[in-house]
């Protein structure tokens, strides 16, 4: 029944990643709900998710570009470099800190993702990053995604999209990169023991499933109200984790 339950949270984040992002909004909960620590779940719910990254990063790799005058393969070492740094700060984060770090860091990806969702457009209209700008965005946002990852491609969006990327391209840029960071998270997370490989296996399939039934949804869907929806999770979230710590 618990492994149902994962399978079908997995199913929720992929289609809710396809269509507008914030899967993890879903995975987490649910993986604490299981038993796990706020730091195993987060561990095994980047490793499950991982695939399903790959997948959209390669569907979207002819619309891949650097940004300005900082080429792709640039962006693609700083997330690497990026997201091992935020690994090994992960990994040697005490389950106890990183489960008073959850209520902040979940407040922060809901506050990113709703900037993103409803901001983000207007803010970035009228500022501009240069190629140092957007490299030092780009490593601070790869950390971040190593270590939490909540509400990174919003973030991404926002930097590629200021560094003077057209929006589809912004966005297929940021498909793959945020498949290139977690890889290099991915990496470490695979010998650790924090990782439950048998409800990691079931969300991930269903993040598949999920994943591939949203690219048929996507012009179905009220992609405005799913923000909504996602924003309101998170805000849910982040309360009932300050009231009661997990």
């Amino acid at each position: 029944m618990l492994i149902t339950l994962i399978f079908v949270a997995g199913l929720w984040a992929g289609l809710q990643n396809t269509l507008a992002g914030g899967g993890s909004f879903i995975t987490l909960p649910v993986l604490i709900l299981s038993g796990m620590t706020p730091l195993a779940a987060n561990i095994t719910s980047t490793v499950a998710l991982f695939p399903g990254q790959l997948t959209s990063g390669f569907a979207g790799r002819r619309l891949v570009s650097g940004a300005g005058r900082l080429p792709f393969r640039g962006l693609f070492a700083i997330s690497v470099l990026g997201g091992a740094c935020g690994g090994l700060l992960l990994l040697n984060t005490p389950s106890t800190v990183f489960a008073h770090l959850v209520p902040w860091l979940v407040l922060f990806a809901t506050s990113a993702f709703a900037w993103g969702s409803f901001f983000r457009r207007q803010a970035s209209a009228s500022a501009h990053l240069g190629p140092v700008g957007a490299a030092l965005a780009q490593f601070a946002i790869a950390i971040y995604g190593g270590y939490f990852g909540g509400g990174i491609g919003f973030l991404m969006m926002a930097a590629l999209t200021m560094a003077g990327l057209p929006t589809r391209n912004a966005a297929a840029t940021k498909n793959a990169l945020a498949g290139v960071m977690n890889a290099a998270a991915v990496a470490l997370f695979v010998t650790s023991p924090q990782l439950h490989w048998q409800e990691a296996l079931a969300l991930g399939t269903g993040a598949i499933v999920g994943g591939l039934l949203g690219s048929l949804a996507l012009q179905r869907v009220n992609e405005k109200l799913l923000r909504i929806v996602i924003v309101c999770i998170g805000i849910a979230l982040t309360i009932g984790l300050f009231i009661k710590p997990v």
